[in-house]
């Protein structure tokens, strides 16, 4: 594991279902109050400052699992990634997840149990360590950017809610957040998004929430940038948002996104 301080992770908790039954479709708020109860074991007066933050340092799945048809069985296995954005609360999260240990997790009532936590890319597909600075590094000259929005993914615009991924919302709102945690020396000037939409498919789903259902796009959408300047970045920021997600409620299993890296993008379905 990196000690360095501009470090990027992506975690992955392994829960299982500790009897049959049926938890509810989503658990944004009950997970985000579980990520916050791990920090908490190790460093209260850090949990409550992140709590407090106006931007966070968190992006919080929700579970990840299939579900069987009719209920979740015991032993059911399930799992939640958390992206972690500043490195300095890293090594308190890993102890809060080593003092929990074997108590059972609770979730709007239902009872799981926390079996692994993965933070390798070569231990989960999800799991992954990094750095602000190593994603400057790579980051190669390429006009077309594909993201994948595998969670409904939804953006304020002018005190309205936009579900359509906009190159300026995508990435004006990745670029405010990596602002918030990149050491300062890697901090991108404003820029005016000049990119366009090549192609898409997306739909619109529903997740429900505890203050209602909030919608969002869902699927894959490819990005031209004509200016090799903001392509680079853009790039950069890709890379960024599988750890920081895209959009509102990140840390309530919205805007879960995922950088197309090939070079030979989907091709569109006629």
């Amino acid at each position: 594991m990196s000690d360095n301080l501009d470090g990027l992770y992506s975690l992955v908790v392994e829960l299982r279902a500790i009897e049959s039954g049926n938890p509810p479709a989503t658990l944004g708020r009950a997970l985000h109050a579980l990520v916050l109860n791990w920090l908490n074991l190790a460093n209260p007066e850090l949990a409550t400052a992140t709590h407090d933050l106006a931007v966070s340092p968190f992006s919080i799945s929700g579970l990840i699992g299939n579900r069987r048809p009719n209920e979740v069985k015991g032993g059911d296995c399930f799992h939640l990634k958390i992206g972690v954005l500043d490195s300095q609360l890293i090594h308190p999260l890993l102890t809060g997840l080593t003092q929990w240990a074997m108590q059972p997790i609770i979730l709007a009532k239902f009872p799981f149990l926390m079996t692994r936590t993965y933070m390798i890319h070569e231990s989960h597909p999800l799991a992954n360590v990094s750095s602000y600075f190593k994603l400057v590094e790579a980051a190669g000259n390429q006009s077309l950017i594909e993201l994948t929005f595998l969670s409904p993914t939804s953006f304020k615009q002018k005190q309205e809610i936009q579900t359509f991924p906009l190159p300026e919302l995508v990435f004006g709102n990745l670029q405010r957040r990596w602002n918030n945690f990149a050491p300062e020396s890697l901090h991108f000037p404003e820029i005016e998004w000049q990119g366009l939409v090549s192609a898409y498919e997306l739909k619109t789903h529903a997740l429900k929430l505890e203050g209602g259902a909030e919608i969002g796009a869902q699927g894959w959408i490819r990005y031209r940038f004509p200016d090799p300047e903001q392509a680079k970045i853009a790039r950069i920021l890709a890379e960024f948002a599988f750890y920081a997600g895209v959009g509102r409620k990140t840390t309530m299993g919205m805007g879960q996104t995922q950088f197309n890296s090939s070079t030979k993008p989907k091709p569109i379905k006629r």
